[in-house]
């Protein structure tokens, strides 16, 4: 039973530009396809106790061939493939558009006669990091779930990290009135993602030309994760007569 929308509308603010023709920084694409069972994967899932949906445990099963064999009648094995992260739910997803601090343009124009044009420019190169909210156990199988799961509700270009190159910039002009000082920060924002995995020892169980997987010690755990938006900044700009 999922808890969670199965898309969230993305109202993007006026003041989110994307940057993905103008970043300096080629940034790799970060769509995971989702895994395809082959037909025996499909057919073993079946027979599963639980969902499971870790594409690597997929994987391993898409790689697996397990021959049907005429005296096969009184065999029998159970074979331990490990505990995995199977499954992860998604509660709740929404976008903190400030998410990390990237950058900050600043003219003082309080000697000027006139309106300032400023314009955004990247003065160092920098990379903001995503995360889980806390230390887990299979930590990396975890964020790939809960990637697919966010960029499947969002459409939005996601990745666990990204950068932003030096020099970077754009067009969009924000005015400085005379005998003010003008700050234009620009933010990375991120998709704040909330949910449960579900962990499980996974089992292999053959008799004789039967094939199952049995999921035993099932455990569930909370998790959050914050999962930056490639290749798009959020700009805050201020005018001010004092210094900040």
């Amino acid at each position: 039973m999922s808890f969670a929308k199965t898309t969230v509308e993305t109202k993007m603010p006026s003041s989110v530009l994307n940057i993905s023709k103008d970043n300096t920084f080629p940034n790799d694409a970060q769509d995971l396809p989702r895994l395809q069972p082959s037909k025996f994967a499909q057919e073993l899932l079946k027979t599963a106790n639980i969902k499971i949906e870790n594409p690597d445990l997929i994987r391993m099963f898409n790689e697996t061939t397990i021959s049907n064999a005429p005296l096969a009648v009184g065999y029998r094995a159970k074979i331990y493939l490990g505990q995995w992260a199977l499954h992860y739910e998604s509660i709740d997803t929404s976008i903190n558009w400030e998410y990390k601090q990237v950058n900050r343009n600043v003219y003082d124009n309080r000697g000027g006669d006139r309106l300032y044009p400023l314009r955004y420019k990247q003065e160092t190169q920098k990379t903001v990091e995503g995360d889980l909210t806390a230390d887990m156990k299979d930590a990396t199988d975890v964020k790939k779930m809960m990637l697919l799961k966010a960029l499947e509700k969002v459409q939005l270009p996601l990745s666990f990290k990204t950068t932003i190159g030096y020099g970077t910039g754009h067009e969009r002009v924000y005015n400085i009135s005379p005998s003010q000082l003008g700050y234009l920060y620009a933010y990375t924002p991120a998709v704040n993602e909330k949910g449960k995995v579900t962990f499980g020892e996974v089992y292999l169980v053959l008799k004789g030309n039967q094939k199952r997987l049995v999921v035993k010690n099932i455990t569930s755990q909370g998790i959050g994760a914050a999962i930056p938006i490639h290749d798009h900044l959020y700009f805050k700009f201020i005018s001010s007569s004092h210094s900040q």
